[in-house]
C-alpha cells in the first residue's frame, strides 16, 4: 500500500507537465511497467533499424542507463568496451550497430544533452568518439519511469505470458509502476508472442488489457474514448554465434546442449532449443549475472560431463562472458550464442509503428 501510495502522488506530481522537460531531439523510450523480461534491447534494436528506414534522421543516438555497469557518469560506449564497464545491454546493441552513438547515463537530461552537443563532454573530461555526428534523434532504453524527461514517443512493452491487468505491484507481483501507467503510452507493444496469434485472439487479449475495443486493420485499441496502437510482436531466434574467436563450428550440430543463461526470462529460448535438441544440462542465473570464477568452474564440471555437448548462451549473456579473465580450458570452442531480433507479424502493425517514427 505504501508504495501504491509513493507511485500515485509521484504520477500527480508529474501528471501536469511542469517538472519535466523535452530534449533539443526527438526522443524515443522504449520501456514497460513491470521488472524485466519484456524485450526491451530486441524493441531498442527493432526502433533503430526503422528509424534507419523510415524517417528523416541521419545521426540516431542510443542512451540507456547502464545497468549493473561498474562506471559512473556519461559513458561512451565502444564496441570494445567491457560489460563492467557499459552495461551487457548497451554493449550488445553498439556491437550490433557500430555506426550507431550509444552512451550510457544515469541522468537522462544530462545524457541527451551531451548526446545533441558532442562538444560538451570535453568540459566534463568524458570521450565522445568525433567520427559520430551530433544525434538527431534518440532512442531511450527503459526510460518510462524516468518522468523528468518528457520523451517525443513513449513505447511501452507488455510481455504476452504477464498481462499487466493481471498481475500486482511489488513486492508481491512483478509490477514497478501503476497499472494506469500503461495508457500513457503512445504505443504499445504486446511481446514475446506465439507466431499463431489470430486477429480473435488479439481482440480476446485487448480485452485482458482493458480495451474495450480493437480494430485489427488500424490496430487501434480504444479505451475511454482514447485509441491507442496496439501492436503485437514475436521474437525471431538466428544461427549459433561464437562468443569467442576460434569456436568450433561442429558444435552447432551436436544434438546435445548445455544452456547457460543469466537473463529474466530463457523460457522463450528454452523453448525454441527443445525443438530438435535435447537440453542436457541448464546454467540458469539472475538477470545481469556477473560470471565469476566459480562459476567458470562450474561450468568445467558440466563440460566434463557433456564432452559432447554444445554450449548455448543468450547474446546478451555473451556480453558478459567476454568479461571473464579465465574461461575453462576448451570452452572458447563450444560456446555459442542465439542471436534474437524482435519483429511484428502484419504489414498493418509495421506501418502503423513506422508511421509513429516518421512523425517525430
Amino acid at each position: 500500500m505504501i508504495y501504491k501510495l509513493i507511485l500515485t502522488l509521484r504520477n500527480l506530481r508529474y501528471r501536469s507537465g511542469k517538472h519535466s522537460v523535452q530534449a533539443e531531439v526527438p526522443t524515443v523510450c522504449i520501456g514497460n511497467i513491470t521488472v524485466g523480461g519484456t524485450g526491451k534491447t530486441p524493441h531498442t534494436e527493432l526502433t533503430l533499424s526503422r528509424l534507419r528506414e523510415v524517417s528523416r534522421f541521419s545521426a540516431p543516438a542510443v542512451l540507456s542507463r547502464g545497468y549493473k555497469r561498474r562506471s559512473r557518469g556519461f559513458q561512451q560506449v565502444m564496441p570494445d568496451s567491457t560489460a563492467l564497464f557499459a552495461g551487457d545491454e548497451p554493449l550488445q546493441v553498439k556491437r550490433r550497430f557500430p555506426d550507431v552513438t550509444v552512451a550510457v547515463c544515469k541522468d537522462r537530461i544530462e545524457g541527451c544533452g551531451i548526446l545533441v552537443h558532442p562538444e560538451r563532454a570535453a568540459s566534463l573530461k568524458k570521450c565522445v568518439s568525433p567520427e559520430f555526428p551530433p544525434a538527431d534523434v534518440i532512442v531511450l532504453d527503459d526510460a518510462f519511469q524516468y518522468r523528468r524527461l518528457r520523451c517525443s514517443l513513449n513505447v511501452v512493452l507488455v510481455d504476452y505470458a504477464r498481462p499487466v491487468t493481471k498481475d500486482s505491484l511489488l513486492p508481491g507481483g512483478r509490477l514497478r509502476d501503476l497499472k494506469s501507467r500503461l495508457y500513457d503510452a503512445d504505443v504499445i507493444i504486446v511481446s514475446k508472442c506465439p507466431y499463431e496469434l489470430t486477429e480473435e485472439e488479439k481482440a480476446d487479449y485487448a480485452a485482458v488489457l482493458g480495451f474495450g475495443s480493437y480494430d485489427p486493420a488500424s490496430c487501434l485499441a480504444v479505451r475511454r474514448g482514447r485509441a491507442i496502437p496496439l501492436l503485437f510482436s514475436g521474437l525471431q531466434y538466428g544461427r549459433p554465434e561464437p562468443v569467442f574467436p576460434g569456436a568450433d563450428p561442429r558444435y552447432t550440430y551436436s544434438a546435445k546442449l548445455v544452456l547457460l543463461t543469466g537473463i529474466a526470462d530463457d523460457t522463450p529460448l528454452r523453448s525454441h532449443l527443445s525443438d530438435g535438441h535435447k537440453i542436457v544440462g541448464h546454467l540458469r542465473y539472475s538477470d545481469h549475472h556477473r560470471y565469476t570464477r566459480a562459476d567458470s568452474r562450474t561450468i568445467a564440471s558440466q563440460m566434463r560431463r557433456n564432452p559432447t555437448a554444445a554450449f548455448i548462451t543468450t547474446e546478451k549473456d555473451a556480453q558478459r562472458l567476454r568479461d571473464l579473465k579465465k574461461l575453462p580450458d576448451g570452452l572458447a570452442e563450444r560456446l555459442f550464442y542465439i542471436p534474437v531480433t524482435a519483429c511484428f507479424f502484419s504489414t498493418a502493425e509495421n506501418e502503423v509503428f513506422d508511421q509513429y517514427l516518421h512523425r517525430l
